[in-house]
């Protein structure tokens, strides 16, 4: 069921949108199947539940549906009595154990835990370590699809069901009873253990097929299976047999075992010393504090032998790329790129904060008397909400309003502002209030909130909460900066932090709301889908959209002094710019498979990434869906400008010429990047268009011409309040940062500038930095020509970095000479120089194959000369062919050139990539790291 068209969340977000759009007929094949919705189920009677000056229901309204299977019928969460009542985590990665979105079929769907991937059965959990990618539906998706290695249970457990039993912050423990047998297995998000407990019967696990038994220790028993190397823990005492595809193990008086995918069989002794501390919890903390964000991950353990609590966890591209703990030389594969190792039961990440601004500063290249006509529209139009009634399409109406009103307030249009002010909370208050056309009902078995008239199977099957409510919460922050008493618990604030705490709650003890619905803490990002009911997993379409409700949390908490809903904000914002700047945009380019013809995706699943939306195949629409609603807390996207033109391009070359039906959203976006190249879009066409339904000429008029004024976002420099901006163009950087409090605010920018802030206002000084005026003319030049390997993917010219090594992966047993396959990728971007006459590529590096046999690393060296993303020059030399001796050998640009394709010319701002990969063999090799034999030398001055 992977290749079949489109959908089984999101039948219904078609229709709104297909009617803006009618000419769109080409659909992405996704791992789903079309399904039919059945009759809506009845409502009990309905009471009224007062939330300050507002209320909600505690019962739909008359006519609406709640959860349902795909046929329609009511559904309830599948939970153990233990677990029955917690508030269930919809919208993650495994909620299929929770949600039964299928009549036929009460266990799960496929579940991507990364680097395992699972699927509970009658017999027991499926278990896969997809390793190669595919790439279906006409080349528009890639996937590493859920396939068994072997399936984990006990012997005879045919369970009629499966159930989720507990959970913790990115772990899950289903359960399986089938009368004379339980069964519970905890899994988890970078875990490549699953931990088993059961009773009246034998461990036992079937592999896919006959398994390749590589090390046999009583008790622990290291097997092969499908090129996947797997290690099976029983008890001390206990002994593993084998017949067939049947492995079995008695428990004698215990209850544990447990199992691990192996980056290589070597591994096998140092995951042998954390198979019996068995995973019970995850927690993540986190702290914004002088301009950074700083998260803790920690599993807590119980040893189930002996006395070791420690464990191995693999981490994303998008925690390893901010963490100084250190990491093992292991590591796996995966959708999201390559995940490193860490051997210990916590890790820290260390981000800078992303700001968030109400609005871009005052500019002397807004002319006053065009924006207000422009206003003016907006706040005199017939109807300002365009007919919305839903839940979605009036957060949206309300988005574009909430743009204008500091716009307004900034160039003196008070009567605008307050109109469009009062525009708003009228609109809200009619949601915020039970018992009318429109209003929010509580499902006290879902512990949901759910907005009635709904949309896009946000009541059926508890999708978008995050997206549509992010208006609401971004409205609210809006009217706090002018009016904090409207949000008031006793006023307004009541039901808004209703809205916040079911999509984005804090509290793990809410007995009401479960902790952060939508978001993923350990995946970085946030799912969509409320049941999780694919064979590609879960899914995250906008994600410009959960962004929108971290940058409203930020500006809500600041306008109310809520800092603990700053800081929380400001932790779901930095982390998922992150994943979206690696996952959605590859901006690194180590992420998507090289076969993958895109350089974004319009949706992330579980088993990998789409060129797609819900609704349509036009590019303009898959490029804009992660850009809207542009904002003051889209400014993050500007950390990654090459991958912004990146991206502007493809859009236009697959669109087969600029954009024109979201051509606002597309300008907006390219001016985080080019304002020069945005502001003569703008100017092409003179406000002749017609604006993006959530979007609003004034807003960009406004958004362009001021950064072509100040210029785009620099996000080398932060500052310490979190609605702080830093802005370069020329040579001169211009700072701005808004303070909600009632007091003066100093504000510090991390290149040592300060801005006093008057209390409530907006403040804007200039000073030198930043770069010049052409995104293409060259940075500072380079300090040299000699670059040291360190770990992280990194080449630098610092010599103070520690010595380490990073692990090659293996060559699978297949002949990968001249070609990368999964290689360890090392990049320096901003690169300045000439090229030197009569020199050529140098590299020296220490590899060391261990003991195996047959190994050959081969390393790549390829140059883009203005940083476009387009490898000008790649050098492909030789492999070296290791020996089985335990020691470091020396491989250098000495082996000969095997392939040259491209010229090499003048680097400006350009990247220069070192790849080594092993060409030949069965296993991983290392190579060194932070020292003078890990060296590349470039042909330029």
């Amino acid at each position: 069921m992977i290749e079949v068209l489109l959908v089984r969340t999101s039948l219904s977000r078609l229709a709104p949108r297909l009617a803006s759009r009618p000419a769109a007929a080409t659909l992405l094949a996704i791992a789903v199947a079309a399904v039919g919705l059945g009759p809506a189920a009845s409502p009990a009677a309905a009471a009224t539940i007062p939330a300050g000056a507002g209320s909600y229901s505690d019962s739909r309204p008359a006519g609406t549906s709640g959860p349902t299977t795909n046929t329609g019928a009511p559904v309830t969460p599948k939970l153990t009595a233990a677990a029955r009542d917690k508030p269930v985590p919809t919208n993650d990665w495994w909620s299929s154990l929770a949600y039964q979105r299928y009549g036929d079929n009460p266990y799960s769907t496929p579940m991507y835990g990364h680097p395992l991937t699972y699927q509970a059965k009658a017999s027991g959990l499926e278990v896969g370590y997809p390793t190669t990618p595919a790439i279906v539906g006409d080349g528009r998706q890639y996937e590493y699809a859920h396939k068994a290695d072997l399936t984990v249970g006990l012997s005879g457990l045919n369970s009629p069901d499966t159930k989720a039993d507990a959970w913790s912050d990115w772990t899950v423990t289903p359960y399986w009873a089938d009368g004379s047998r339980t069964f519970r297995a905890t899994i988890g998000h970078g875990m490549p253990f699953v931990y088993a407990k059961g009773s009246g019967g034998d461990a036992r696990i079937t592999t896919a097929s006959a398994p390749t038994v590589f090390s046999d220790q009583g008790n622990v028993l290291g097997i092969t299976v499908a090129g996947h190397h797997y290690a099976l823990f029983a008890p001390t005492g206990s002994d593993w047999n084998v017949s067939g595809t049947a492995i079995t193990a008695g428990l004698g008086s215990k209850d544990y075992f447990s199992l691990a995918v192996l980056p290589s069989t070597d591994a096998l002794a140092t995951y042998r010393k954390y198979a019996f501390s068995f995973v019970t919890g995850s927690q993540v903390a986190w702290q914004s504090t002088g301009g950074d964000v700083r998260a803790t991950y920690s599993l807590t353990t119980e040893a189930k032998e002996g006395t070791e609590r420690g464990t191995l966890q693999a981490l994303y591209r998008h925690q390893w790329l901010h963490t100084s703990d250190a990491l093992t030389p292991y590591t796996y594969v995966s959708p999201r790129g390559t995940m490193k190792v860490r051997e210990s039961a916590s890790f820290t990440t260390s981000q800078k904060n992303n700001g968030v601004v109400p609005a871009l500063p005052a500019s002397s290249g807004v002319d006053k008397a065009r924006l207000t006509g422009y206003l003016n529209e907006v706040a005199n139009a017939a109807d300002p909400f365009s007919g919305a009634s839903d839940t979605y399409w009036t957060g949206k109406a309300l988005g574009r309003l909430a743009q204008l009103v500091p716009v307004a307030d900034q160039i003196g249009q008070t009567a605008t502002r307050d109109k469009l002010l009062g525009l708003m909370k009228g609109r809200l208050q009619e949601w915020f209030t039970a018992g009318g056309a429109s209003e929010f009902s509580y499902d006290k078995d879902w512990k949901t909130l759910t907005g009635y008239p709904a949309s896009y199977g946000s009541d059926t099957e508890l999708n978008d909460h995050h997206f549509h409510y992010s208006y609401y919460v971004y409205a609210a922050a809006i009217i706090a900066q002018y009016d904090q008493a409207w949000v008031a618990d006793s006023a307004w604030g009541t039901m808004i932090k209703h809205l916040i705490r079911d999509t984005a709650n804090a509290g793990r003890t809410d007995s009401a709301y479960p902790f952060l619905r939508g978001f993923d803490v350990y995946a970085g990002h946030s799912w969509a889908s409320g049941h999780q009911g694919f064979a590609a997993g879960n899914n995250q379409e906008s994600s410009s959209e959960s962004i929108n409700l971290s940058a409203a949390l930020v500006l809500l908490g600041s306008a109310t002094g809520d800092t603990n809903l700053r800081d929380l904000g400001s932790y779901l914002l930095t982390t998922e710019s992150e994943a979206i700047t690696q996952y959605w945009f590859d901006a690194s380019q180590q992420v998507f498979p090289a076969s993958f013809g895109h350089d974004t995706v319009g949706m992330v699943w579980g088993s990998g990434g789409a060129y797609s939306t819900w609704w349509t195949a036009n590019p303009e629409e898959i490029h804009g869906i992660n850009v809207l609603p542009v904002t003051g807390g889209s400014l993050h996207l500007a950390r990654e400008k090459a991958a912004i033109k990146r991206n502007i391009a493809e859009m236009e070359r697959e669109n087969g010429g600029p954009a024109q039906e979201w051509r606002d959203l597309l300008w907006q976006f390219e001016s985080l990047s080019d304002p020069a190249a945005a502001k003569a879009k703008w100017d092409g066409v003179n406000g002749n268009y017609t604006p993006e339904q959530g979007e609003s000429k004034a807003h960009t008029y406004h958004w362009i011409n001021t950064l072509n004024t100040v210029g785009a976002p620099d996000m080398t420099v932060s500052g310490d309040l979190p609605t702080s901006a830093v802005f370069s163009k020329a040579g001169t950087r211009t700072y701005t940062a808004h303070n909600h409090g009632s007091t003066v605010r100093t504000v510090t920018f991390s290149d040592g500038k300060s801005l006093s802030v008057p209390a409530r206002s907006t403040a804007t000084s200039t000073g030198p930095g930043g770069p010049g005026t052409d995104p293409e003319e060259p940075g500072e030049p380079s300090t040299g020509n000699t670059f040291r390997l360190k770990s992280g993917g990194v080449l630098t010219t610092a010599t103070t970095d520690p010595a380490g090594a990073d692990t090659i992966a293996s060559a699978d047993g297949v002949n990968r000479d001249g070609t990368p396959y999964r290689p360890t990728v090392y990049e320096v971007k901003k690169v300045n120089g000439k090229v030197a006459s009569g020199a050529a590529t140098a590299f020296r590096l220490r590899v060391d194959a261990g003991t195996k046999v047959g190994l050959a690393p081969q390393v790549r060296v390829s140059y883009d000369l203005t940083g476009d993303g387009t490898f000008d020059r790649a050098e492909t030399f030789r492999y070296f062919a290791t020996d089985p001796v335990n020691g470091w050998e020396e491989y250098t640009q000495a082996s000969g050139t095997r392939a040259v394709t491209g010229s090499l010319g003048e680097l400006r701002n350009g990247t220069v990539r070192l790849e080594v990969w092993n060409a030949l063999g069965s296993g991983t090799s290392q190579v060194q790291t932070g020292t003078d034999a890990a060296v590349l030398k470039i042909p330029y001055v």
